[in-house]
C-alpha cells in the first residue's frame, strides 16, 4: 500500500525545502525526501546575494542572521592574482556554510508540517500511476512530484534517461581554509578557463575555489593549486572536494506532466556568475504554486504547463547570461573584457548590481557591446602606438 500525499518533494536543499514550505502553506499534504539526514555536507561557495536574500525572506521568513551569515560590501576583482579593481561600497553579499544553511531551511520545512523521509533513497518512478517507490520497500503516491535532487538527479534520470552531460556543464573544486581578518570577497576572473576563482570569507573559515566549464579545464586541480598558493594555503590542496555544476545547460523542459524539476536538477544556475541558491528557492516556490493550482483544478498533470510558463522569465535571463558568458570568458574577448573591468568602475558596479539582483541581463546588455568594442579598439591602438614609439626610439 502506498502512502499518499498531494505533493512529494525529492531533495531537501534550498529548492526542495522552498517547495515543501510553499506547498504546506497552501494547505497541501507534503512528503519531503532526502538521501541524507540533516545536517549534511554540501560543496558550494555559499554566496547568498541580495536576490537570494529576498527569496529567503519571501519563502521562509528568514532574514540575514549573524549566526548564519558573514556579510561583506567589499569586493576585489583579480586575474591570476593580479589586482584588477577593488570596490568598497558593493551591494551586500552574504556568505554562509551550506551545512548549517541547508539544515536551517530543512528545519523550517519541518516546522511547516511536512512529513520527512530521510535518509532514504528514491527508487522507481511511475508518473502515470503517480507513484514513487523507495529503496527501503515503501511506496509514496502523489498528485505532483517535485524533483529537487541536484545535478545528479535521480528523478531527471527516471524521466529522461540521464541528468546532465558532463561535457556541457561546469566543474568546481574548493577547500575550506583557516579564516582571515580580511573580509573582502575575491573573484579571480582568470583562475580557470570559462570560469573563475573565489575567496569567500565565512564566520569560521575561508572558502577558496575554482570552477569552469568541465571540458575546458582538464587541469583544474592544478589551477586550484596555483590559486591556493596565491592565498598562502598550499597545504590545503589535499583536502579539496569537487562537484559538477549545471551552469549553462538548463532544461528547457524541466519536467513532464505531474513531475517537475527545480534548482540544480533543472539546471537553474547562472552560467556567468555561478549563482544557484536564488534560482533554486524561486523555482521551488514556483513549482509548489503550480502544483497547488493544478491540484485545485483536479488535474495534477497540468502542473508542468503552469510551472513552465512561470519559469519562462528566468529561462530568458539564463539565455542572456549564456550569451554574455561567451563574451566574458571566450578566447577572443576575454582580455579586452578584463581591461574594461579594470578601467571602468561603472562596469564593476554594474556587475555587482547584477549579482545582487538590482539589474537584470537586459540592463547589462544596453550599450555593453559598444562600450566593449570601443575599449578594445582603444587598447589595441594604444599597444600599436606604443610599439611604434619603441621602434622609433630604437631607430633614433
Amino acid at each position: 500500500m502506498a502512502q499518499n500525499f498531494d505533493v512529494v518533494v525529492v531533495g531537501s536543499g534550498p529548492a526542495g525545502s522552498a517547495a515543501a514550505v510553499t506547498a504546506a502553506r497552501l494547505g497541501l499534504s507534503v512528503a519531503l525526501l532526502d538521501r541524507a539526514a540533516f545536517p549534511r555536507e554540501k560543496l558550494c561557495g555559499g554566496g547568498v546575494t541580495g536576490r537570494a536574500a529576498r527569496h529567503l525572506a519571501e519563502v521562509f521568513g528568514l532574514g540575514i542572521e549573524e549566526d548564519l551569515f558573514l556579510t561583506s560590501r567589499r569586493v576585489r576583482f583579480t586575474a591570476q592574482g593580479r589586482p584588477l579593481a577593488e570596490v568598497d561600497d558593493a551591494p551586500a553579499l552574504h556568505m554562509t556554510m551550506r551545512r548549517e544553511f541547508d539544515a536551517r531551511l530543512h528545519g523550517l520545512a519541518l516546522e511547516a508540517g511536512v512529513e520527512v523521509f530521510a535518509p532514504v533513497k528514491p527508487g522507481a518512478l511511475d508518473p502515470a500511476r503517480r507513484r514513487l517507490d523507495l529503496a527501503d520497500g515503501r511506496s509514496l503516491g502523489f498528485g505532483v512530484l517535485i524533483g529537487a535532487d541536484g545535478i545528479n538527479s535521480h528523478i531527471a534520470r527516471q524521466l529522461f534517461g540521464q541528468s546532465f552531460d558532463p561535457a556541457t556543464v561546469a566543474f568546481a573544486l574548493e577547500v575550506e581554509a583557516p579564516p582571515r581578518d580580511d573580509d573582502h570577497v575575491e573573484i579571480d576572473l582568470d583562475a580557470a578557463c570559462w570560469g573563475y576563482g573565489w575567496a569567500f570569507p565565512k564566520c569560521e573559515s575561508l572558502t577558496l575555489g575554482v570552477g569552469g566549464l568541465h571540458r575546458a579545464n582538464p587541469h583544474l586541480k592544478r589551477n586550484l593549486g596555483h590559486y591556493l598558493a596565491q592565498h598562502g594555503a598550499d597545504g590545503q590542496l589535499a583536502g579539496c572536494k569537487g562537484q559538477f555544476l549545471p551552469a549553462g545547460d538548463f532544461r528547457t523542459r524541466p519536467g513532464r506532466g505531474p513531475v517537475l524539476l527545480v534548482g540544480d536538477a533543472a539546471g537553474l544556475v547562472d552560467p556567468l556568475t555561478g549563482e544557484g541558491i536564488a534560482h533554486a528557492i524561486l523555482s521551488g516556490r514556483l513549482a509548489a504554486e503550480a502544483a497547488g493550482q493544478a491540484l485545485a483544478a483536479g488535474d495534477g498533470g497540468g502542473a508542468f504547463g503552469i510551472y513552465r510558463a512561470a519559469l519562462a522569465p528566468l529561462h530568458g535571463e539564463l539565455r542572456q547570461a549564456r550569451l554574455l558568458q561567451r563574451v566574458v570568458f571566450g578566447r577572443l574577448m576575454h582580455r579586452p573584457m578584463l581591461a574594461v573591468i579594470a578601467a571602468r568602475p561603472s562596469m564593476q558596479h554594474r556587475m555587482l548590481r547584477l549579482l545582487a539582483g538590482e539589474l537584470d541581463y537586459a540592463d547589462i546588455r544596453k550599450g555593453f557591446f559598444l562600450r566593449l568594442a570601443r575599449h578594445g579598439v582603444a587598447t589595441v591602438a594604444g599597444r600599436v602606438t606604443g610599439r611604434h614609439n619603441v621602434a622609433a626610439g630604437e631607430s633614433a
